[in-house]
């Protein structure tokens, strides 16, 4: 009931328009001559997935705003916490910023327990969310299951007999594979790729018969029938599947399973620098032609605020998801 409640609240702050005011109107400060150089934005995952897609749909709107490129640069690896780590290691100056994630900055608190090389909010300053990421329930058409009840009782009556698929350990999609599975009574065997796109590939070729990622990469396979999507992991409807019934539509109650993207910064960085990069994200946000590809591919764009309600947030996400990642037994390993 807790995740549920919770998810409702960001559901209702989702439902509002983004027509968010650039407000870049601001006292004169440390922040007023910045930046004087590009600007580099790390991803800490691969090329081509969500998060990537995400922040270079977003560099040209705050390219517009700051008067220097933004820079794209992916730095894969452990989950996402190696090119955390790197821009919590970064000087201050803001020259460089992360779009982390709910996987680097809340799961991975969880997951690494005391081999987290950073701390999500004493090693970062929270800038600005972006987008939220529903998580969907999809099988291979060979399974022969059309309904979500049919796929859990089919799990509950061969324990441990079948794969399923996540673009990686640790990641969003891990974890609300791990809580579905907790959440029924049910095992099955984890297989994480490097990333979505291999696991896609091996899940239309059925070499695993399940898989949990976002509706985006599902939806053409769905349509063609390659793959078939049982349920969406959150209170609304998929506009990209809208046939696909939510998952307490499909009789599982209080599952909830999304990721959410958002800028950091490293600690230190002046407040000025911080507000002005908070403008130029939330401008790029509500640019109409950025918001209508952001919704076709069922990302849609948060609006929190201020860098202290985005922190707000934040906690309000540590505090919910650590104890449900812990108390799964799930590892990053």
């Amino acid at each position: 009931m807790l995740i549920r409640r919770h998810v409702l609240q960001l559901a209702a702050a989702l439902a509002a328009p983004a027509a968010v005011q650039p407000a870049l109107a601001q006292s004169p400060g440390a922040g007023s001559a910045w930046p004087t150089r590009p600007v580099r934005m790390i991803v800490p995952f691969a090329a081509g997935g969500s998060t990537d897609v995400s922040a270079r749909l977003l560099a040209p709107g705050m390219q517009q705003v700051l008067g220097q490129p933004v820079v794209i640069e992916n730095r894969a690896g452990a989950g996402g916490t190696l090119g955390s780590d790197a821009v919590a290691k970064a000087a201050a100056d803001g020259s460089t910023f992360l779009m982390g994630t709910i996987s680097t900055h809340v799961l991975a608190v969880g997951l690494y327990r005391d081999r987290l090389p950073y701390d999500p909010q004493k090693d970062f300053v929270a800038v600005a969310p972006a987008v939220l990421v529903p998580i969907c329930i999809t099988v291979h058409p060979s399974l022969g299951v059309r309904t979500l009840a049919e796929f859990i009782a089919l799990l509950k009556a061969h324990p441990g007999r079948y794969a399923y698929g996540t673009g990686g350990a640790g990641g969003s999609a891990h974890i609300a594979a791990v809580s579905f599975l907790n959440t029924i009574g049910a095992e099955a065997t984890h297989v994480p790729y490097r990333g979505s796109a291999p696991m896609l590939n091996d899940l239309i070729a059925g070499q695993v018969v399940a898989g949990f990622d976002t509706p985006a990469l599902i939806a053409p396979h769905h349509r063609s029938g390659a793959l078939r999507c049982l349920a969406i992991a959150t209170d609304q409807h998929s506009t990209l599947m809208p046939e696909v019934p939510t998952a307490a539509e499909a009789g599982l109650p209080g599952y909830k399973a999304y990721s959410w993207f958002g800028v950091f910064a490293p600690a230190g960085t002046p407040p000025a620098i911080v507000d002005r990069m908070n403008a130029a994200v939330r401008a790029a946000l509500a640019d109409p032609a950025t918001q209508q590809r952001l919704n076709e591919m069922e990302m849609p764009p948060i609006d929190q605020g201020s860098p202290a309600e985005f922190a707000a947030f934040l906690q309000r996400e540590l505090d919910l998801w650590v104890p449900v990642v812990r108390a799964s037994g799930a590892t990053a390993d």
